[in-house]
């Protein structure tokens, strides 16, 4: 498979890395892709490729046996461009690794050395995979009337503190890989439910706890998981009844996660999904078209030629977010990932609506992969709210204090 021509000026080490994840990405998770969305299986078998062949340790330090990628590493671009290289295959695998990877990014920064030893070392040689889990909503009972209505419906968790540890009770949804990943970061709050993106108190009172999955407290519950796309991302709701973590388990302070931004680190990663899902599409579209001698006529040229712009654009969008990380522009590089996620949103679904006005109905007939790109880029961008984003970037226009975690600000309140 090869790299768009926009990655360029990569070193020989950077080049050979991407062309490994792009070459797996098309004759391997691309060929499963059909059968994982059907079914709505977990893509176990593309992170055993991703073991296999030196892969599942990006944002690791090298000499703690990773590959020393990230944003605070140096080299962020080739990262993305990895998951770039994945989305094009299987949107749904490119999520599971993201949580992956960006899970990896937080114990590079924030774990003990004690816990990185110990956490790393199961990545490193048993292939363990990782995922961060902070979404609890809390929905009103529709079935409630007056003030009951306005009490949450039992999602989200809750928190007893003891002298050894932390007692999590309660659940989690749109948890990615339940069931499957090793091990979780949990976005909790000690004084109410919500996680980080939903709390009801204090973003100072947010902790991050290692839990182990394997624990027989920690169950699933995938009866409500039959969505329109990303399928093979399972993300059930997870339940946790009186699970034990021990003060060991426990990932920086208190607060750390939001007043230091770190999810601003991902929303780019994001971004990049998106692109690799739309560029895959726009290259399948170019070669049926070809294939269908349809080349001359005028409307598909259009379509075709603004499916290139947008495309480069993406590329060249996230190469100058990539930069800033990467030089240590660091306040900089975070509002630039928050306008590149929006932008390329935009370009990404323009990008696979034209691929099917280009193509027609036949298009959306099941196995086309781009009626399952269709799909889960139409899920998958709805992670956050573009309206939202696109407020907040006024906000910071306007020199307003606005939420570049989660567009919401509600994650800080009192």
């Amino acid at each position: 498979m090869h790299l768009h021509p926009s990655i360029s000026g990569l070193n020989s080490d950077q080049t050979v890395l991407l062309q490994r994840a792009a070459d797996l990405a098309s004759t391997k998770f691309a060929a499963r892709a059909e059968s994982h969305d059907r079914e709505a299986s977990f893509p176990a078998d593309d992170f055993a490729d991703i073991f296999d062949a030196g892969l599942i340790a990006p944002a690791i330090p090298r000499d703690a046996g990773g590959l020393g990628l990230g944003p605070y590493r140096g080299d962020v671009f080739t990262l993305w461009m990895m998951t770039a290289s994945f989305a094009g295959a299987d949107l749904s695998f490119a999520r599971c690794w993201e949580g992956h990877v960006n899970s990896l990014v937080l114990l590079d920064s924030l774990a003990t050395p004690a816990q990185k030893e110990r956490w790393f070392d199961g990545v490193v040689k048993k292939g363990q995979r990782w995922v961060a889990w902070s979404g609890e909503p809390q929905s009103a009972d529709p079935n409630a009337s007056g003030e009951q209505r306005q009490k949450p419906s039992g999602h989200g968790t809750h928190i007893r503190e003891t002298a050894e540890g932390f007692v999590v009770s309660g659940t989690k949804v749109f948890a990615t890989s339940a069931g499957y990943a090793d091990w979780a970061i949990l976005l909790v709050n000690t004084k109410g439910p919500g996680g980080a993106r939903h709390a009801t108190a204090s973003g100072e009172h947010l902790i991050m706890l290692g839990c182990d999955l394997a624990d027989q407290s920690v169950t699933f519950d995938s009866s409500w998981w039959d969505p329109i796309g990303m399928r093979g991302t399972v993300s059930y709701l997870a339940r946790f009844n009186d699970t034990f973590i021990p003060r060991g388990n426990l990932i920086g302070s208190p607060g750390q996660y939001l007043r230091e931004g770190w999810q601003t680190c991902f929303t780019p990663h994001y971004a990049s999904s998106f692109l690799g899902a739309a560029n895959a599409a726009f290259e399948q579209t170019v070669k049926i078209v070809k294939a269908q001698q349809k080349g001359n006529d005028p409307f598909v040229q259009q379509h075709l030629g603004q499916c290139s712009v947008n495309v480069e654009s993406g590329y060249l969008w996230l190469r100058q977010v990539a930069k800033l990380w990467e030089s240590g522009h660091y306040e900089e590089a975070k509002l630039a990932g928050v306008r590149a996620r929006y932008i390329i949103e935009q370009l990404a679904e323009d990008t696979v609506k034209r691929c099917i006005r280009a193509l027609g109905a036949r298009s959306l007939n099941k196995p086309s992969p781009i009626e399952r790109i269709y799909r889960d880029l139409s899920f998958y961008v709805r992670h956050d709210n573009a309206d939202h984003i696109l407020a907040t970037i006024g906000k910071l226009v306007l020199g307003t204090p606005g939420d570049e975690s989660f567009f919401n600000d509600r994650s800080g309140k009192d």
